[in-house]
């Protein structure tokens, strides 16, 4: 099995990616990190940058095919749904065009493989969950059973399902960076229904809805009383197979990461909203 690592996930997420291959190799699977991948190219079709986004996906599809793999398994919403849409990039190109499905036909989310293998749990867990799905995961992937089976599968959670789980949380690619103002009123009605479910910790499966629930429990100052997680995470507590991996993830260190891109987004797209640094900056100030 191969493991895409996407940029994100690598970068800021990377005790995820680890914690990812861990539970893989719990269910019996023989795990390859392949060399060479390079970013999935979401971000950069999400600007309209089309023909890099082609490149990017040329050299996936190349290096992935080096070997004979099963699976291309991956533990980002948003890097799937994009890897599962490459065949939509070469509708007239023939030849990458039959590469390309032949790739997607392989490729999965963690919740499925860690479901269909049956993951094997160790320990009880005492929360109250709630899980938002990605829009990539629902509406791309299609996977909207396996990581709710993942968490109720773990003993002593209670699981709440939210009252509009198929509302967007608002992060959307690059939405929340180049439409602050409309994001931050979307993440604000999830994270009212958030509230109403009284769930102490919020499971997801992409690293935009991971960030953007971070931010809603920053904007509503509920450190204290919610937490927002990945099901791998949720799920490698639950294996106990979190010992010495160490997260290198620092909020406002990524903030400072988001609030570059959101830069780079504006001046490319010729933006006039010049407060959305600032009124970014200033969820955390």
């Amino acid at each position: 099995m191969a493991f895409f690592t996407g940029c994100v996930m690598e970068a800021v997420f990377y005790r995820i990616n680890l914690l990812s291959i861990r539970l893989l190799q719990k269910v019996g699977c023989e795990v390859i990190v392949v060399n060479d991948q390079t970013c999935c190219g979401a971000l950069q079709l999400h600007a309209g940058e089309a023909e890099l986004a082609k490149e990017m996906a040329k050299r996936n599809i190349e290096v992935f095919e080096k070997e004979e793999f099963d699976y291309i398994a991956n533990s980002a919403g948003g890097c799937g749904a994009m890897l599962k849409e490459y065949d939509g990039l070469f509708e007239d190109d023939p030849e990458w065009l039959e590469r390309a499905r032949h790739f997607k036909q392989k490729v999965a989310d963690i919740s499925v493989i860690l479901n269909k293998f049956s993951l094997k749990l160790e320990r009880a867990l005492s929360y109250r969950v709630t899980y938002q799905p990605s829009c990539h995961m629902t509406n791309v992937q299609k996977v909207t059973k396996d990581p709710e089976a993942l968490i109720q599968s773990i003993e002593g959670i209670e699981f709440i399902r939210l009252n509009s789980p198929n509302l967007c949380c608002g992060s959307g690619g690059i939405y929340n960076l180049i439409h602050f103002e409309e994001s931050m009123n979307i993440l604000d009605a999830k994270m009212s229904d958030i509230k109403n479910t009284k769930a102490n910790v919020i499971v997801t499966t992409n690293p935009g809805c991971l960030l953007q629930m971070k931010v809603g429990i920053a904007k509503e100052n509920l450190h204290d009383h919610i937490k927002a997680v990945h099901l791998v995470e949720l799920l490698a507590e639950a294996c106990e197979a979190t010992k010495k991996v160490h997260e290198p993830f620092h909020f406002p260190l990524c903030m400072k990461m988001i609030n570059l891109s959101a830069r780079i987004y504006r001046k490319l797209a010729n933006l006039k909203k010049s407060n959305i640094i600032q009124n970014r900056a200033s969820l955390f100030s």
